[in-house]
């Protein structure tokens, strides 16, 4: 069974309306060995459900409750039975305004997680019912039974060796018997409590239950056919990429591609199980296979270009020629849980930029007064902010020659703000204003890739 088993994921454009199940419906049946579908929230829903969990008053609580009842009940609604389904939706959206009310009055991580969770709840128990009325045999089944993490709420660790005995376990028979409809994003704690997995995390989920059940693929099914050389709505001319190695995608995902989150890959690198990546409004168009290995991989393969970056320049005369500057300053931000992205140094400067890839956080949330006021003592800071990064993905770049003039060459009217360059052989990145991000994209697209 397993040699053949496709696991299948739908993001929340491919699962936002009457519509879209549908037509993902369509996919899901065209190949017999897609047995377990993994689910996202209906587009929207998810971040009704986050601004929720920060704390509203009633009349707010009350507008944002009505959007998701709108969103969900525009799908009940055009369902032939609709009285099946209505109960259990109600009793959710119920559920969702005693937590808000909760959240109204003091917010934690573990709340947001449960409150968070019911999008992938709503539109798994949704989809199960557009299957039904089509006379397949469909089962629900809830996610948390056999996706235990650690208790880190908001991008909890799934426990991988738990995982793998339970799917084992409670997923494999079911498999066998029907088509398993499930939840992405979502896990539990030993303690039963509900936890998620970051953003992202339905792709994760995905690769996840693919690696415990040794499937032969996972699908990424999305609202774009693939994977392409820069997002096409900055770059129309840009081209889908037929396939790329895990190494690449993973990095295009690091650098702010959004088709695939960065942890995502890791279970199915782990176990060499392909990845595609294709579109549910049109699965004819084809998509992008994310393997091993390649054949002929290309000196550069994509751009990627991540926003909303903050720059931190740290100025210390005390840096030159003593020993222990910067463990002290690592020592400070680990302290405050902020992690580094990118680095570069002077004999009296320091140049960093924050990472908040796959949390929830922006670089803003993680520079608190505290943190900043602890930096003082230490060194000058400087804060710049609403800069982007743009990261060119290739293949041994360190060990090319030429690369340089290549990028930088056509790049004079731009203002570089910090490149950071051959400590990785996949990327060559570096900072410009924000508001000149998507013509650098365009200027070095045009020169790289047509």
């Amino acid at each position: 069974m397993s040699q053949t088993l496709i696991v299948a994921k739908f993001g929340g454009t491919s699962v936002a309306d009457f519509e879209a199940m549908n037509r993902s419906a369509d996919v899901v049946l065209q190949d017999a060995s897609t047995r377990l579908v993994v689910l996202s929230a209906s587009a929207g829903i998810t971040n009704l459900l986050v601004a929720l969990a920060e704390g509203q008053q009633a009349p707010q609580r009350a507008v944002l409750l009505d959007d998701i009842r709108r969103i969900q009940y525009a799908i009940v609604d055009r369902l032939q039975r609709p009285e099946v389904i209505r109960d259990e939706i109600d009793r959710m959206i119920d559920n969702i305004s005693m937590l808000s009310e909760a959240a109204s009055l003091a917010t934690s991580n573990a709340l947001t997680d449960e409150l968070v969770s019911h999008g992938e709840l709503m539109s798994s128990l949704l989809f199960v019912e557009i299957l039904r009325e089509r006379q397949v045999n469909a089962e629900w089944f809830d996610v948390r039974k056999v996706m235990r993490t650690d208790d880190h709420f908001g991008r909890a660790v799934p426990d991988v060796q738990v995982l793998a005995e339970q799917a084992t376990a409670q997923l494999q028979p079911r498999i066998e018997q029907a088509l398993v409809i499930t939840q992405g994003f979502i896990g539990s704690e030993s303690e039963g409590r509900t936890t998620t997995l970051g953003r992202g995390g339905s792709d994760y989920t995905a690769a996840l239950l693919g690696e415990a059940l040794h499937a032969a693929r996972v699908d990424i099914w999305t609202d774009v056919p693939g994977i392409y050389t820069t997002d096409p709505r900055v770059v129309p001319t840009a081209k889908r990429i037929d396939e790329i190695t895990f190494e690449e995608a993973a990095e295009m995902a690091t650098f702010g591609a959004k088709v695939l989150h960065p942890a995502t890959l890791l279970p199915a690198v782990r176990r060499g199980i392909p990845v595609f990546v294709g579109s549910s409004k049109d699965p004819a168009a084809g998509g992008t296979r994310v393997c091993n290995e390649t054949r002929n991989p290309p000196l550069f393969r994509a751009l990627a270009l991540r926003r909303k970056q903050t720059l931190l320049t740290l100025h210390s005369l005390n840096m030159l020629h003593t020993f222990g500057f910067l463990a002290e300053l690592f020592n400070i931000l680990a302290r405050h849980n902020v992690s580094v992205d990118l680095i570069t140094t002077s004999e009296v400067s320091v140049a960093l930029t924050l990472d908040t890839t796959g949390s929830t956080s922006t670089s803003a949330s993680l520079l608190t007064q505290a943190l900043l006021t602890e930096l003082s003592s230490l060194c000058r800071v400087e804060v710049e902010e609403d800069l982007a990064l743009v990261a060119i993905i290739g293949n041994q770049l360190s060990k090319a020659c030429g690369v340089g003039k290549e990028v930088f060459g056509v790049l004079d009217p731009f203002n570089l703000r910090m490149i950071c360059y051959g400590a990785s052989s996949y990327n060559l990145c570096f900072l410009v204003p924000g508001n000149d991000a998507e013509s650098v994209v365009r200027t070095l697209h045009r020169n790289l890739f047509e």
